[in-house]
Formats: C-alpha cells, structure tokens, sequence
C-alpha cells in the first residue's frame, strides 16, 4: 500500500501522520506469508501486557500517555492471539453450544462468529489489533459487553476519549455501530493499528484463504463449505470500518 494512498483514507490519520511522524510506519512494502497472516508463525512482539507489534506498541504508548493526562486509564484486555489460542477459542465455543446446549453445528458456528473469528481470519493474529478498556473503572463481570459503553455504563467516558482522539495515534474502531454493517457485532472496545493493518489485509484478502480453511482439522470446522466461507470473509472479515479497507 502506498503511503499516499493510506493518507487519503482518512484526514485524522493524515493529521496524525504530521505531528507523530516518529509513530508512523507503513510497511507498504513488506510481504507477508500466509502462514504469518493466519497467525501460524511467531512474530516478534514488544511489551509487557501489551504484545503488538513495535510501531503499534509505541503508538498504543503515545496514546496511553495522552489517555492517563485526561483520567482515562488504556489497558489491553486482549491483544495479539496466535492461531492455537484461536483454535482453543473456537472449539470451546462450539462444543460448549453443541454438547452442553443441544444446538446443532451450523447453529452453533452462526452464534460462535457473532463475536468471535473462525482461526486463521482473526485480525489478533496480526500484532495490530486490541481490545482496550478504562483500567481505572471497577466492573464486575464481562467487561467486552456493548452496554457497558453507552448510557450510564462505566466505560462511557472511555469511549467518548476513543471516539474525540484515538485516530489521532493510528487505532481506528474495527466493528462499528452501523445498522448496514453485516458480520461480526458492534465491539466498542476493538481498535485496530491502521498503518500496519490496512496492508496486512489487503494483503489476506489477496489469499485463497477460504480453500485453506476448507483443509484445517478441529471441532467444528468438518462443517464448514466453500459457500459458507466466502460469505465469512466476505461479510465477516471485509464489512468492517471502511477506514480500515
């Protein structure tokens, strides 16, 4: 991807490209394997509870920095997951629904990817993407739930302070709130580091990924058909923030 081309996309992340030059790196010109996109090879990852690659972890740092000065405390619940991590994911999902709650596979796979990717498609694998939450704030339970972002949940301020500056240092929302959007839900707590990411699925999206996951082995995936998967990654993978496309 050309950098002037990425600049178009978005005039924040022009902006931001201007007063954070040192933050910015597109790596326009790198080639990544498949096994690398699909998270089967290691990637080397920069710091602690924090796990991206270094420009989206220095990035992460410069916006933590701006977050803690206005009260907000940026802390990563989730960040790069490899594929095994996935694949254990996914099959305890799935069993969980078939065994446990008596649905049936397609059912099952149609509830498992309302939040959670098929492995080998997830934009964790990448070193670029988290999900981030208000460290200062005490929640009891699952804090990767919609409503605890809006109205009078505890990560409103959060998500105001994301909305107004996060752009500004590269992360741009992944699954937004859009009646017209199809695939995965609305997640208000994942942000994806545009710069490396735009590449890295252009680069995916280049792959004959779908035949690749036709010939992968784990619970569930017996069910998968090559139809079933072209829509996964048609409305799954690509329907996302278009900032992000």
């Amino acid at each position: 991807m050309k950098r002037r081309n990425f600049i178009q996309k978005s005039s924040s992340a022009a902006l931001a490209i201007s007063f954070f030059p040192t933050i910015f790196n597109i790596q326009e010109d790198y080639e990544y394997s498949i096994s690398e996109l699909m998270g089967k090879e290691d990637i080397e990852l920069f710091g602690k509870e924090i796990n991206l690659r270094k420009e989206a972890h220095d990035a992460f740092l410069e916006m933590k920095k701006a977050a803690y000065n206005d009260g907000i405390d940026l802390k990563i619940v989730s960040s790069y997951r490899n594929y095994e991590r996935q694949k254990a994911i996914f099959e305890r999902k799935f069993l969980t629904y078939t065994e446990d709650d008596g649905m049936n596979p397609l059912d099952a796979i149609d509830k498992i990817i309302e939040y959670s990717t098929i492995p080998g498609t997830s934009r964790h694998h990448w070193g670029t993407d988290i999900d981030v939450i208000d460290g200062y704030r005490k929640v009891e339970g699952d804090v990767l739930v919609p409503h605890k972002y809006e109205n009078e949940g505890p990560f409103v301020d959060f998500k105001k302070w994301m909305d107004e500056n996060s752009e500004t240092y590269g992360f741009y929302l992944v699954y937004t709130d859009d009646s017209k959007r199809r695939g995965f839900k609305y997640e208000p707590w994942h942000y994806s580091y545009a710069p490396i990411s735009i590449p890295m699925l252009e680069q995916f999206r280049s792959k004959n990924i779908a035949s690749l996951l036709l010939r992968e082995d784990y619970y569930g995936a017996e069910n998968f058909t090559m139809g079933f998967l072209r829509s996964y990654i048609q409305n799954n993978i690509l329907d996302i923030n278009r900032n992000l496309l």
